[in-house]
């Protein structure tokens, strides 16, 4: 299997989020399957039948995290050598040729993109088409809307 780029902060949330299923909500749901459990009928019982629903949901999270974790390439951007090019992990400040608006996205993994946030997959129709270029390119972006052009205006590692 190829290996899954994904930035410092990235890998650090999903070991979190990994800690956090193992350390509290797995004995949580362990606990609620006991009480269950004991109030005898489990054919009938909801609150049996719910709590194994969770603990197959967190099971299931718990192994997906795992997987993504061992084949994750962390990537530090601060210990690359600040340059002008677009990589991954790096901020890019991109302006619309046309309108003039300016945005700024982090080129991130596919588990951490949040557009909301400014934080756009490297395998994004936009990553795709800034990754390799430099400051000063004009890039053409393919939108449902059409075409867009946009000016690499500043690349940050950070």
């Amino acid at each position: 299997m190829n290996k899954i780029p994904m930035t410092v902060e990235g890998a650090e949330k999903l070991r979190q989020e990994l800690d956090q299923l193992k350390r509290v909500e797995r004995p949580r749901i362990v606990q609620a399957i006991a009480e269950a459990r004991a109030h005898g009928d489990l054919k009938e019982n909801a609150e049996y039948h719910a709590a194994r629903d969770q603990q197959s949901f967190a099971e299931g999270r718990i192994q997906e995290i795992e997987g993504k974790l061992s084949y994750s390439q962390v990537i530090d951007i601060t210990k690359i050598p600040a340059g002008d090019k677009v990589i991954f992990g790096v901020t890019v400040d991109i302006v619309n040729v046309e309108s003039g608006e300016s945005k700024s996205y982090k080129i991130v993994g596919d588990d951490e993109a949040d557009i909301k946030a400014g934080k756009i997959s490297y395998q994004s129709p936009i990553a795709r088409g800034l990754i390799g270029k430099e400051v000063g390119d004009v890039v053409v972006i393919s939108t449902p809307s059409g075409p867009l052009e946009y000016e690499i205006d500043q690349v940050q590692h950070i």
